[in-house]
């Protein structure tokens, strides 16, 4: 590489290691916000949110950047350049064009009001409060219009939000997956419930000591390989993980009393996400590719871990017995009675917690009310109605309650519109790796119900996790399972499972 090419890189790398470290410091502001700040101190800290973001914002659209990138997109610096920094400007060239659009002010603005919305959520969530609620998200949704404007509308205003999540994905694509996931799996659920076979969970229906789900939860990341050395585990109101980087990856839970697996699953969920993010290649530290390829891609690693793994036979077959163990004299029934109960199929009201088949359900109600926000002009005020009306259509069952409706989800107070379907993407993309894993590694599901869990760890890190944002998410299925992605190994995953455990 020639002098001058290598100064240009190395200013590159610089302005690119300290955007990653401004997210650091924000990731961590927002961490702490949703684990146990002082709800006094939350408008403050807010407004310190905005103040910091609106710092990075300007490093990142700064025309020196610009000028940074233009020099090493040019012919010849471009050929000089490694396979990770080619990837690392067409990202910063994405993320930059995107951004500058956007006035710094109203970037700024945006960050508190969002930070102040998701306090907002919380306190109306507790207090089944959508009515004060609802002035704040009106104005993301506002807000969220103003920024598709300045970017640009693609096929349609929806197009931009998806686009942010899962590179290239499209509502046309999306109606057609979810149309065919739909009509495959209405049969199934509807061959399930008339089903003589139906799993008791009566056993489930008890008081579970808090302390007691969560020295279960951290034996359980323990086993699938989870650092601690690199992260913790915490409680929040809604779970969720947070890559810091690669030696900080947090992950939070939310424990039930009155149900043991709820907990449990979470951290499982959860956990997944921060194994993808602790096994990134050290290479890619210090710059925006140490991070998931897309959200997609990200949920499926949850996704995996969560249902494909944590909800398998095999793998009750080996913990069942140290669940008991945590729980003296509460779950005195068999392996299989545990396995078929914990893997019931049936309507319910709070995603989170929705079996693997009828979760699709959920994520489709969520994408197509978030079409008819951006697509149809849908407000605020519209959306509870809109929300119950399309969970007795799709589910049979309507809300008693905002709380249990409308208000149950994080990501619509945090401005996270177009992230939804990502959740069901994860569950075609796990079903695909899970495919190809079980033809790839010997004896996988021994190894599951041996509990030696980091074997399958490694295999995902080795395809998947260390090439962080390295690959674009068709890359990335392409050269895992050698095909695009195929929503038919989620149908037959689903198929095959419940066949079984319904007898059908």
């Amino acid at each position: 590489m020639t002098e001058a090419n290598g100064t240009v890189l190395s200013q590159f790398r610089d302005t690119v290691h300290k955007i990653k470290s401004y997210e650091e410091a924000l990731g961590l502001l927002y961490w702490d916000l949703r684990t146990g700040a002082p709800r006094k101190g939350m408008d403050t800290r807010s407004e310190s949110i905005g103040i910091l973001s609106a710092d990075m914002f300007k490093v990142s659209t700064s025309p020196e950047l610009g000028e940074l990138l233009s020099a090493l997109e040019e012919k010849g610096a471009n050929e000089e350049l490694s396979e990770i920094d080619r990837r690392l400007v067409t990202e910063t060239r994405k993320d930059y064009d995107r951004s500058v659009k956007i006035p710094p002010k109203l970037y700024q603005e945006y960050v508190v009001l969002t930070a102040q919305t998701e306090n907002k959520w919380e306190e109306a969530k507790e207090n089944n409060d959508y009515a004060g609620f609802q002035p704040y998200l009106d104005k993301v949704i506002t807000s969220t219009n103003q920024f598709i404007d300045l970017w640009g509308v693609k096929d349609t205003r929806y197009d931009v939000l998806l686009d942010q999540y899962e590179p290239g994905m499209t509502v046309a694509q999306l109606d057609s997956i979810f149309g065919g996931l739909r009509d495959k799996l209405v049969p199934l659920s509807a061959a399930i419930a008339a089903s003589p076979h139906q799993p008791d969970t009566a056993f489930l229906r008890q008081s579970f000591d808090k302390s007691a789900q969560k020295e279960f939860s951290l034996f359980i990341l323990q086993q699938m390989g989870y650092n601690f050395e690199a992260g913790r585990l915490d409680e929040s109101a809604h779970p969720f993980a947070t890559g810091l980087n690669p030696g900080d990856v947090r992950i939070t839970t939310r424990y039930l009393e009155n149900d043991v697996t709820s907990a449990l699953f979470g951290t499982i969920h959860e956990g997944g996400h921060a194994l993808y993010e602790q096994n990134i290649m050290p290479e890619l530290t210090n710059t925006t590719l140490c991070t998931g390829t897309s959200m997609g891609i990200h949920e499926s690693q949850s996704r995996f871990w969560e249902n494909v793994i944590g909800r398998s036979r095999p793998f009750w077959e080996r913990y069942f017995g140290n669940l008991q163990k945590q729980f003296p004299g509460q779950l005195d029934v068999s392996v299989d009675q545990f396995y078929r109960g914990n893997n019931i199929v049936q309507p319910s009201l709070i995603r989170i917690e929705a079996d693997e088949l009828t979760y699709n359900l959920h994520i489709i109600i969520r994408y197509e009310m978030e079409k008819l926000i951006f697509n149809g002009g849908a407000r605020a005020a519209d959306l509870p109605a809109l929300w119950n009306d399309k969970y007795k259509e799709y589910l049979g069952i309507t809300p008693p309650n905002d709380a249990e409706g409308v208000l149950q989800d994080v990501h619509w107070s945090g401005g996270a519109f177009g992230y939804f379907p990502s959740y069901s993407l994860g569950n075609m993309y796990a079903a695909q790796f899970a495919d190809t894993m079980e033809r790839e590694l010997a004896g996988m599901w021994s190894l599951v119900g041996n509990g030696d869990l980091h074997p399958i760890k490694d295999w995902l890190a080795e395809r998947i996790y260390k090439y962080g944002k390295l690959r674009t998410p068709s890359e990335l299925v392409q050269s895992v399972t050698g095909k695009a992605l195929d929503p038919q190994y989620l149908v037959d995953y689903l198929t095959k499972k419940y066949t079984d455990i319904y007898k059908l």
